[in-house]
């Protein structure tokens, strides 16, 4: 990424403000000597802006920068001592999104420990599988997960909340902590829709060129105030609390989401931002709007398809705010679809930022033409490491495979039709089930639509419609199936249409296809 784009943009969004000297010398001291790690770019804003409220959770914890790195270095002293945890260990972090979650991933990094971040979502057994797969020595966890745990290994030390505390209690506060001689990772669980999630390991970024690429397209700006809704265990919300640190942003938490709340938290605290998944966008819907609205600048969402004409819905009632970044755990970010691609194209992802590389190709590897379905491959500075199990993920000339499947337009944006294993064959006719689903969320009974592939003795798949309704709203089957023989071809109509009272997700808001597929045993 060149130079002069990447002070423009920092110029454009405040980060080149002049302050006190001596603090922009200490700011520029803490990333010299403590790289672009999490350690790192909490140390710089506590040195630029040691007072300024970094994070203000529901439960009544609110903390400047100075006194959450304080905590975080206290917590990281105690590991040591108490645990012996040392550089090239790892601990995973069951929380959801409050001050400790925060303090115990900074915590990881200063002392150059991996961390961790685990699906709160994850039953008993996903959760033992995980600790054994990614050898964790310390799990720290909320207080409610204290029966989830209990099957661990005993040699797995457990920290639940008080233990938390006490810990950073009876930490003495002091200067011994120096950079570790390795970076501590931040390992972040794949999804797991379809199975068992996999660890995967998120670099360190080595300077301004990741933040520069998604602040140049999502206008956030130094010391605003963001709501993060997005669970920080996702790569979403991690993404979110890196920019957050990097521009010194009071961040503002609630441990789960709801969408009145949220709503009267973004009122309350005059959020400029918020950062979230599809989802919860549609669930604040479902809610009467606030009088007046929240002072919204930006709201930000990542992790799954929008569905039907949520974007425009959305910013009919809330201003032409949304961004929608698509990516991935492995690719970190692929396009960024602004309001204006929205109005125009509500499903798009987007164009893909400055520096990253996106390509769509068939399975020989060759570019397809424009508007042909092929495999997505990104290629930016901030790839994945590999997965910790070892598996790879295959790569062309330096671009990875995303997984997914999509295409490119006449205009240049990318519209993404869904995962390569989701495709489904049924009578020998490709079908994609995100134009389906599209289709039905459009329909104005339909709360939430989702579309499978399911085993069927002729036709080798046929496709299954699994639709939530708005509370008192009828649907007859048939008339689903003539709806959608109108607009798409014969192959693309649901044989099965099922009504359910809400899709199962999971923590991040993905639907959970394997749960949908229980219904045929």
């Amino acid at each position: 990424m060149d130079l002069p784009f990447i002070v423009a943009t920092l110029t454009r969004r405040g980060l080149l403000t002049p302050g006190r000297p001596i603090r922009v010398a200490s700011q520029l001291g803490a990333l010299r000597k403590w790289g672009w790690s999490l350690a790192g770019e909490l140390r710089q804003a506590a040195a630029r802006d040691p007072d300024r409220t970094a994070i203000v959770d529901e439960q009544g914890a609110e903390l400047t920068y100075q006194e959450l790195l304080d905590r975080a270095e206290r917590l990281a002293r105690a590991l040591r001592a108490g645990f012996g945890v040392q550089t090239g260990d790892r601990i995973g972090v069951l929380c959801r999104n409050h001050h400790g979650l925060i303090e115990t991933i900074v915590a990881a990094t200063l002392l150059g420990v991996d961390a961790v971040l685990v699906n709160t979502g994850l039953s008993a057994a996903q959760l033992a599988t995980v600790a054994e797969e990614q050898a964790l020595r310390v799990l720290v966890h909320d207080t409610e997960f204290a029966e989830r745990v209990l099957g661990l290994p005993a040699e797995l030390h457990r920290v639940d909340e008080r233990a938390r505390e006490e810990l950073i209690a009876g930490a003495l506060p002091g200067d011994d902590l120096r950079p570790p001689e390795r970076d501590g990772r931040i390992i972040v669980l794949t999804s797991g829709t379809t199975g068992t999630p996999k660890g995967a390991r998120r670099p360190t970024p080595n300077g301004f060129g990741p933040l520069v690429s998604i602040i140049d397209r999502i206008p956030l700006h130094t010391r605003d105030r963001v709501m993060i809704a997005a669970p920080i265990f996702h790569t979403w919300g991690f993404a979110a609390l890196q920019v957050c640190f990097a521009l010194r942003a009071t961040i503002v938490l609630h441990r789960r989401f709801d969408p009145a709340a949220t709503l009267a938290a973004l009122v309350t605290h005059r959020c400029d931002a918020l950062f979230a998944v599809p989802v919860m966008v549609q669930r604040l819907l479902e809610v009467p709007a606030p009088d007046p609205r929240p002072p919204l600048k930006v709201v930000a969402i990542s992790g799954s398809a929008l569905p039907g004409n949520l974007a425009h819905r959305f910013m009919d009632v809330y201003g032409d705010v949304l961004y929608n970044l698509y990516g991935s755990t492995e690719v970190s970010w692929a396009a960024i679809a602004g309001p204006a691609e929205l109005r125009a194209a509500p499903t798009t992802a987007g164009r893909p930022p400055h520096g990253t590389k996106l390509r769509i190709l068939d399975d020989a590897g060759q570019p397809v033409p424009v508007g042909r379905v092929g495999r997505i491959f990104v290629g930016n500075e901030m790839l994945f490491e590999g997965y910790t199990s070892g598996a790879e993920r295959e790569s062309r000339d330096g671009l990875l495979d995303t997984g997914d499947l999509g295409r490119i337009n006449a205009d240049g944006l990318l519209f993404v039709d869904g995962r390569a294993d989701d495709m489904i064959v049924s009578g020998g006719e490709n079908v994609f089930p995100s134009e389906v689903e599209d289709l039905l969320a459009r329909l104005p009974q339909v709360r939430e639509a989702a579309v499978i592939g399911v085993p069927d003795p002729e036709y080798g798949q046929r496709l299954a419609a699994f639709l939530a309704l708005h509370p008192g709203e009828t649907l007859d089957p048939e008339a689903v199936r003539e709806y959608v023989r109108h607009y798409l071809a014969r192959f693309s109509v649901p044989r099965d249409v099922v009504f359910v009272k809400y899709l199962p997700r999971n923590a991040t808001g993905k639907v959970l296809t394997r749960e949908l597929r229980r219904y045929y045993g």
